[in-house]
């Protein structure tokens, strides 16, 4: 171990290099036309569309009229003029959805779903060309990461088209053990599958934009020798049966830039992991069916379990940085709209593919972990508004990026709403109203309030909102295997009266979350970027105390002053006081793990009782990894495995050039306090995370760190270092 170490032994952590240009996208010039301006796409889609948004408009319509008769507008105050723009706003937004849903229930109910004639009933297809699937991960359980990797790479391996398909793990991890935890867990998964040449890894010294920018350095690196590109999430896990079909289908049909499959949610524990998995199995299917019928070929990404066509993306959907400072400006987080909008705005099309089956996703375990990554989201959607503006994107794709802006800013409008009705109360109440604003009159003008239009009004919003779960239960019904799979008839109507009574009561706990992380948006706060917990959500209740006791403050001192205005009021806000006085309560209980729930068959889902292949698999592997998983510090890990420090050093990147690349003051000040330790233990003390992790991306700092580890302790004799401290 004197001196810098070399690798004994050639090492192919990577395919040779296939370079591709990915130029930087204008959002103020539309690009040359791509393969067509109108891809191929369904028949009578301006139809179908005009009755989507056709529909929502004059639903919409009717709901204003009738609020304004509820609030008699006729002569109006400055608060009913703003209750009712905001109520027109937020019925918009129900009414579209629920057309949208509309549109999914009679589709599947006719058969449809099916596009780009993928048919899974049919023979798997040839395949001529190669897929890269491509796996990025930022401080993630490499148990977890593998697994997923080993089942997929086995499921592909029984079509029989295997070779197809290369697998790439793209680590933008920033923690030092976690890093060589993944390397080791690279090297055995190599060896368990026994494929050393589809199977690969790289790490990036410096995520710089995040995933989108470890997708465009793949892409920059390796992109030319792979005509299509499949992006998978740290959590994913897709049949081999679907992913031939994605690569045969984008052969197929040279069009098409991007196909989005329905990621089924998986393995949940806890009760509100399993309250979002079947809320997605049940609902999402219909919900994922309408949007598709009437998209066409204008769909959407969302960031994962799609194939991509890998040129098109590299010449079009290259992100620019957005201008002004954080969290508005910069690089754009929320990534997967603008480069779908970016691909069809050059001509490609964009399809969701909702009757694909075989791809799978696990949730957020807990209401807190599902706010961390809305947090996130967030930010990113609100930068949308900088992007709808720009040249050439099809109205579809602008829909698209409002919508996700949107489904942020109406928890904001919601809270505003519910003020501003307490308001109008007040006025209602308290303010002497004019009965002769005209002067003298025979006969006065009385205000009126219409309590029965009011509760109609009420009942009608109400049914946008559930017919659209009772339409989705009733097709599941249709289908015998899969009525058993979520716990036949009355478990799963059970299940889901479970499921909306429990989400009515945390709505409003999300939509005072969301309204907090608006404002401080908007206020200049940056997200940053924190890795995702995926498995166990459970907090004490100290901790949730101090997460939730603003929302329970709120929610008393809101149903108060309902109560105070009028005791009626006050019932019918019950439900929002409700929920936001139980947030703690049910942030944590929810959190838990609910095993019961499985055991009475609640909120069941068919991928439970009958776990698919490919599933199970990735589950047995994970389960028995975790067993063996033996945490260990990076350092004493390549110090203890001499074919692990091989594979480490042949993995790091080419050493910097002198006067050419910019020096790295983590690596520089990383070895300055190497300098100065007496062993290992000393060392690792005094250096920060950066510094570790720039400290073994370098041979030089690797062979210091090594050398630490035989040092003697205090009081021992000292044994000469100068020769292995050189460089």
């Amino acid at each position: 171990m004197d001196g810098v170490i070399h690798p004994t032994a050639e090492w192919h952590h990577l395919p040779t290099a296939a370079p591709l240009p990915m130029p930087v996208q204008s959002l103020r010039q539309a690009p040359a036309p791509g393969p067509t301006a109108r891809p191929s796409a369904p028949r009578w889609m301006a139809l179908r569309r005009f009755l989507v948004l056709g529909g929502a408009v004059a639903l919409t319509a009717f709901g204003a009229w009738e609020m304004a008769q509820v609030l008699d507008v006729s002569r109006p105050t400055a608060i009913q003029l703003v209750l009712l723009g905001l109520f027109v706003a937020l019925f918009g937004w129900i009414a579209l959805s629920f057309l949208s849903a509309l549109a999914g229930f009679g589709s599947l109910l006719a058969g449809g779903g099916r596009r780009l004639g993928i048919d899974p009933a049919a023979p798997i297809p040839d395949l001529h060309d190669r897929t890269a699937l491509l796996m990025p991960v930022y401080n993630e359980p490499p148990e977890r990461v593998m697994a997923g990797l080993q089942a997929i790479h086995e499921s592909l391996a029984a079509t029989g088209r295997g070779a197809n398909f290369d697998i790439f793990i793209l680590s933008d991890t920033t923690d030092p053990d976690a890093w060589v935890a993944e390397e080791a867990a690279f090297l055995a998964l190599r060896e368990r599958t026994g494929d050393h040449a589809h199977i690969f890894y790289r790490r990036r010294p410096k995520n710089h934009e995040r995933k989108a920018g470890n997708i465009a350095e793949w892409v920059q690196r390796f992109g030319g020798a792979y005509p299509q590109m499949l992006v998978l999430d740290a959590d994913s896990v897709m049949e081999g049966d679907a992913l031939v079909r994605l690569a045969a289908a984008m052969e197929a049909h040279p069009d098409v830039g991007l196909i989005q499959t329905l990621p089924v949610i998986v393995n949940g524990n806890s009760f509100f992991a399993r309250m979002q998995q079947f809320a997605g199995r049940v609902y999402g299917p219909m919900i994922a069916a309408g949007i598709a019928w009437w998209h066409g070929a204008e769909g959407n990404y969302w960031g994962h379990n799609a194939i991509i066509r890998t040129r098109a993306f590299a010449d079009h959907a290259g992100l620019p940085t957005l201008r002004g400072p954080k969290p508005f400006g910069g690089h754009i987080l929320s990534h997967d709209f603008v480069e779908a909008a970016l691909l069809r705005r050059a001509g490609w099309a964009v399809h969701m593919v909702p009757a694909l089956r075989g791809s799978y996703e696990e949730s957020p375990p807990s209401l807190t972990e599902l706010a961390v990554r809305d947090r996130r989201w967030c930010q990113g959607n609100l930068q949308h508004a900088a992007v709808l503006g720009a040249r050439g994107l099809h109205p579809i794709s602008r829909l698209h990026l409002f919508t996700g802006i949107g489904s942020y800013i109406t928890a904001p409008l919601w809270l505003l709403f519910l003020v501003v009705g307490v308001f109008g109360a007040l006025e209602v109440r308290f303010i002497r109203p004019n009965y002769f604003p005209s002067g003298p009159s025979l006969f006065p003008e009385w205000p009126v309030v219409d309590p029965v239009r009011a509760m109609w009004l009420f009942i009608g919003t109400m049914a946008l909102l559930l017919v659209p779960k009772l339409l989705a239960w009733f097709l599941l019904l249709l289908n015998p295997e899969e009525r058993r799979g979520i716990g036949g008839t009355v478990r799963s109507f059970l299940s889901m009266l479970v499921e909306t009574l429990v989400a009515g009561l945390l709505a409003p706990v999300t939509m005072l979350t969301q309204s907090v992380d608006v404002a401080s948006i908007i206020t200049g706060r940056d997200s940053g970027w924190q890795p995702q917990q995926r498995d166990d959500g459970t907090l004490g209740w100290q901790t949730v105390f101090r997460l939730y006791w603003r929302h329970t403050l709120f929610g008393l001192l809101f149903g108060a002053a309902s109560w105070l205005v009028s005791p009626y009021l006050a019932l019918w806000m019950l439900p929002v006081t409700l929920g936001l006085a139980l947030a703690v309560p049910l942030a944590a209980l929810t959190a838990r793990r609910a095993t019961w729930l499985r055991q009475i068959g609640l909120l069941a889902i068919p991928e439970e009782s009958a776990p698919p292949a490919v599933l199970n698999r990735s589950n047995t592997i994970r389960r028995r990894l975790m067993e063996q998983a033996r945490p260990m510090e990076a350092v004493q890990r390549l110090a203890a495995d001499p074919a692990l420090r091989d594979a480490h050093l042949a993995m790091l990147p080419p050493p910097r050039r002198p006067r050419l690349d910019p020096l790295d003051p983590a690596l520089l000040l990383g070895c300055a306090k190497l300098e100065e330790a007496e062993d290992l233990d000393g060392a690792l003390a005094t250096l920060t995370r950066a510094e570790k992790a720039a400290v073994l991306g370098d041979s030089g700092g690797v062979a210091r760190l090594l050398n630490l580890t035989s040092s003697p302790r205090p009081g021992e004799p000292a044994v000469p270092r100068s020769a292995a401290m050189a460089d």
